[in-house]
């Protein structure tokens, strides 16, 4: 179903990496440290911008992630109506085990328009956890 896993591993308040054209994926971001709103808000634009389609948030103040990637896709489009190819669905999964939502990106997280996605990990946190992270997601 899927075809290429990734995992992108983002300190806090990085310069946020140039990103390969993975057009369209969908991302679960697993946030474990705090950062800045204004670093939020940049990732969010820059999730919208390298073509995700599907968000799902997972982990410190996950909530508040869903709202920021909800309000960049529509500054994309100057908070005019966004063509429903390129309309972001996103997630928060407050107290859920990660494999859980793993699993539901697995089996769950299709865009009505496009379709299946590749699944990219963004990993939030001091640590890189790749090889964790991949195996859990493979596993769910």
């Amino acid at each position: 179903m899927h075809k290429i896993m990734k995992y992108l591993h983002l300190q806090p308040e990085q310069t946020l990496p140039k990103w390969p054209d993975l057009r369209p994926y969908q991302a679960v971001v697993v946030i474990e440290e705090k950062v800045s709103s204004e670093w939020q808000e940049e990732v969010s634009e820059w999730l919208v911008e390298t073509g995700c389609l599907y968000m799902m948030a997972w982990g410190l103040n996950c909530s508040s992630w869903d709202d920021s990637v909800d309000m960049a896709n529509l500054k994309k489009f100057n908070y005019e109506k966004v063509p429903e190819s390129e309309f972001v669905l996103t997630t928060w999964h407050e107290n859920e085990p990660l494999k859980e939502v793993f699993f539901y990106s697995k089996n769950n997280a299709i865009h009505p328009v496009v379709g299946v996605l590749d699944p990219v990990i963004v990993h939030i946190s001091k640590q890189d956890m790749s090889n964790a992270h991949i195996a859990e997601y493979e596993n769910a």
